[in-house]
């Protein structure tokens, strides 16, 4: 391995083929203020992978007769305005309630803003209708906000606690926790870095979310529920409980997606699998129908945990006879992802050469946003900071992750259309 990576932040890997034992590779530090390596008890925030667990914890009340995967959502939380949802929809984003975490950041609020999973929740209830036509696949945290609430109110206790019980516990997972405070101690939790030009800086915000994320596990647990999850997977032409949630297609083609997974069913790819990103942490979990089990877990910004366990896996698919510690070598080697420079807030010359357009509310959505327009650029401004909006075509403008439309001129604009990837549809009109 290179030195220098290893006074670096950088992974936890595992391998482990059926009948064989896993291959490990721990490199870099979970603390760069400590110089403590990454080991094998070293936990991550697993970020998204999170939701199977939730998705598993659904299932099995469903399974105890606590709810029903079809039962109106609402029937169980009573501030849902969207009486058409089940609790079905909630598990595989078919609900099309929008992203709370999206509409929140409309806010301007910022890296080190403290918000919790209850202002989230608040925020889907005040949503009336879908986002997107019933049956839409729409990917967002809130669903699993909702249902971790729903989990908590049938089974009259926490999740962390429900899933210490039913999952954890039982499975010998002793490193794994949800973690429900920002202020909580997690043993062995490592911290995870972004790269920047005067060095590294944390990339950890004082948020939790339990049910859609703040998860915290090693490899080696997450090797103990994958290997429970195959358990689970004893027919090769049938997904992991695709008898009781059926998987349908996702934003992210060929995949569908099912029970907090998605899933690639390509001859000779079977697998289900889960991608998390949270706070500058990454990882992935991946099983496939043979068993074979792939675990990437990254507190580096610039290490994606997606990238290191896709090499992995063409590693080992592409070699005749491969070898799992060789492709952990050879997947950890790859060099860093040049780090973001972040757009640097617009100075007062800025702002006294833009056109005043208005400010605009959406009822959907907390606080107000402001509109300016200099030549053929928008502006869009919340607490301060700024969006540029490229043109894109007749009355529509690209921003980073959304698009705006307006139906009227821009020296004259009344309402307009925020379409966010994960909270589509948001109608704002002039205050």
């Amino acid at each position: 391995m290179n030195a220098a990576r290893d006074e670096e932040p950088g992974l936890s890997l595992l391998v482990h083929r059926p009948g064989e034992q896993p291959a490990v590779l721990h490199t870099g530090l979970a603390s760069l203020e400590h110089g403590l390596p990454i080991g094998p008890d070293i936990t991550f925030n697993v970020g998204s992978v999170a939701k199977q667990i939730t998705a598993h914890l659904t299932l099995l009340a469903a399974h105890d007769d606590l709810l029903r995967l079809n039962q109106r959502a609402a029937d169980l939380l009573p501030r849902l305005k969207i009486s058409d949802v089940t609790v079905a929809d909630l598990v595989t984003h078919r609900s099309g309630i929008r992203d709370a975490e999206s509409l929140l950041s409309l806010a301007g609020f910022r890296d080190l803003d403290h918000y919790t999973a209850d202002d989230l929740r608040t925020l889907a209830y005040r949503q009336h209708q879908r986002a997107v036509p019933e049956g839409r696949f729409l990917y967002s945290n809130t669903n699993y906000l909702l249902l971790a609430e729903i989990l908590e109110t049938v089974h009259r206790t926490t999740l962390p606690d429900l899933a210490q019980h039913r999952i954890f516990g039982p499975l010998g997972m002793h490193a794994t926790h949800f973690k429900t405070d920002p202020r909580q101690v997690i043993p062995g939790a490592a911290s995870a870095y972004q790269a920047t030009h005067h060095g590294w800086r944390h990339t950890e915000v004082p948020v939790t979310l339990p049910g859609p994320g703040s998860l915290w596990t090693t490899a080696a647990d997450l090797d103990r529920w994958l290997t429970h999850l195959h358990q689970h997977w004893q027919r090769p032409h049938q997904l992991p409980w695709q008898e009781t949630v059926g998987y349908e297609p996702s934003d992210h083609e060929p995949y569908l997606y099912g029970p907090g997974l998605y899933a690639d069913t390509r001859p000779g790819r079977a697998a289900v699998f889960h991608y998390g990103h949270e706070q500058g942490f990454s990882a992935v979990a991946h099983v496939e129908t043979s068993g074979l089990r792939v675990i990437a877990l990254s507190n580096n910004a610039g290490l994606p945990a997606d990238r290191i366990a896709g090499a992995i896996l063409r590693d080992l698919h592409q070699q005749p006879t491969p070898a799992p510690r060789e492709a952990l070598v050879r997947a950890a080697a790859l060099e860093q992802t040049p780090s973001t420079v972040m757009q640097a807030l617009p100075t007062p010359d800025d702002r006294s050469q833009q056109a005043e357009l208005g400010t605009f509310a959406c009822d959907q959505a907390p606080g107000s946003l402001r509109l300016t327009r200099s030549a053929d650029a928008l502006y869009l401004w919340r607490r301060g900071a700024r969006d540029q909006l490229t043109p894109a075509g007749p009355g529509i403008y690209a921003g980073n992750g959304y698009t705006l439309t307006v139906s009227s001129s821009t020296s004259r604009i009344d309402q307009f259309t925020l379409d966010l990837d994960r909270a589509p549809g948001l109608t704002y009109i002039r205050q």
